[in-house]
């Protein structure tokens, strides 16, 4: 059904099963001042009338019994001019009171395309300017940006809000594989996309080869070597792989990352992200889509393959044998981190991550790990990753983190 409430806000349709949930989107939206333009479940919304609405907006609340019905509706929310913001059903139908007035903040920020989402009257202080010739030092980075403020939010949060938050797709952007936190935070924050298996695309470099003369083969020493030596220095070389880490708004964050990673990146993904109901299969669906690289579950036994995304389940742990690494049961977060070998591996901590992994992170950095984590501006739950900002490790947007994986390592 095509609805009006007749305002000049940003046009929206939402989609959903009638109950709670689109009751509570509805309100966010009019909290927000957005115009409905149309409300219907998805099942009885086709191409052509999701298109007549016109919407510049699409928000899901998103369950199971109706990821057929979007699949359907693809060819309109796969439109690069629209933004489609997921939201989790059984999370919209019971956000109320102070939680509610912040997650409509965060959904205008998506359709308003910023980054502000403090209450009203919350003012950030001004960045401190150091004196010419001083670096900017750790305190005075924190209090660049307003990360009181987010860690205020995520410790009301922790207990009241589990497993997912916003879901959406992001542009990619730059970012050095060691850029200050500074450059981070100052980051432009990425527009919003929707969700679709055609995302996630990078810019195509062409590469024209100059034909040069080699050189005289014939006229090299080859030595002692062998290929037989080659094999066998290759053969102790180990398997390293990217852990991502997340909690509350993760599956937001990890949709920007995988979106942004390229078809050809050569390292496997682990991403561990505690689940309420462990409904790891939807997880690994609605990834899927996004993703350029494969996505599967994990299963005890499995060996880690490079070039894969394994969505980490409850009671799996990594164990490293022979240089390569495979799936065991267990299920200590430490473990994961501590499995890794470090030179050829890399841990990311997204929105609400484990602040008790953070010494373990950090510990695998100093033997040699890529270690990063999401910036504050958009983090729904940042309070790790930031701590992670104050040692001096990367930060940056979920894109820009999958931008300085795929420059470290390159297909």
């Amino acid at each position: 059904m095509s609805v009006s409430n007749g305002g000049l806000g940003k046009p929206v349709a939402l989609l959903g099963r009638p109950g709670p949930a689109r009751e509570r989107l509805r309100e966010a939206l009019a909290l927000v001042g957005a115009q409905v333009v149309l409300e219907d479940e998805p099942s009885a919304v086709d191409v052509q009338a999701l298109r007549d609405a016109e919407p510049a907006a699409v928000l899901v609340a998103l369950e199971p019994s109706i990821e057929d019905a979007l699949e359907a509706l693809e060819p309109v929310l796969t439109d690069p001019r629209l933004t489609v913001i997921f939201d989790e059903a059984e999370l919209a139908a019971r956000r109320d009171g102070w939680d509610a007035q912040r997650w409509a903040r965060h959904l205008s920020a998506k359709l308003h395309g910023h980054s502000d989402v403090l209450p009203p009257g919350a003012e950030v202080e001004p960045m401190l300017q150091p004196e010419p010739g001083l670096p900017v030092t750790p305190a005075q980075l924190h209090s660049a940006a307003p990360l009181d403020l987010h860690l205020e939010a995520a410790a009301f949060a922790l207990d009241e809000v589990p497993g997912d938050a916003l879901f959406a797709g992001a542009v990619p952007a730059s970012i050095e594989p060691e850029a200050s936190p500074a450059a981070a935070v100052a980051a432009p924050a990425a527009s919003v996309l929707g969700d679709s298996s055609t995302w996630g695309l990078v810019d195509e470099v062409s590469v024209v080869a100059t034909p040069r003369s080699g050189p005289d083969l014939g006229s090299l020493a080859t030595g002692d070597l062998s290929l037989v030596d080659i094999d066998e220095t290759a053969a102790t070389q180990p398997q390293g792989a990217v852990l991502v880490m997340a909690g509350i708004g993760g599956p937001d964050a990890i949709r920007r990352l995988l979106a942004a990673l390229p078809a050809e990146f050569p390292r496997a993904v682990l991403v561990r992200m505690a689940l309420d109901g462990g409904q790891y299969g939807n997880l690994v669906r609605q990834m899927g889509r996004v993703s350029a690289l494969p996505v599967e579950l994990s299963e005890i036994g499995q060996a880690v393959v490079g070039g894969k995304v394994y969505i980490l389940s409850d009671g799996i742990a990594l164990q490293l044998e022979e240089g390569r690494l495979g799936f065991v049961a267990g299920g200590d977060p430490a473990s994961l981190v501590s499995s890794l070998p470090a030179t050829e591996s890399a841990v990311l901590m997204l929105s609400g991550a484990s602040e008790a992994a953070v010494g373990d992170v950090l510990a695998l950095a100093e033997q040699g790990a890529w270690v990063a984590g999401q910036s504050a501006d958009g983090c729904y739950d940042p309070a790790a990753a930031s701590r992670l900002a104050m040692q001096g490790k990367a930060s940056g947007d979920p894109a820009q983190l999958a931008q300085a994986l795929a420059q470290r390592w390159p297909a």
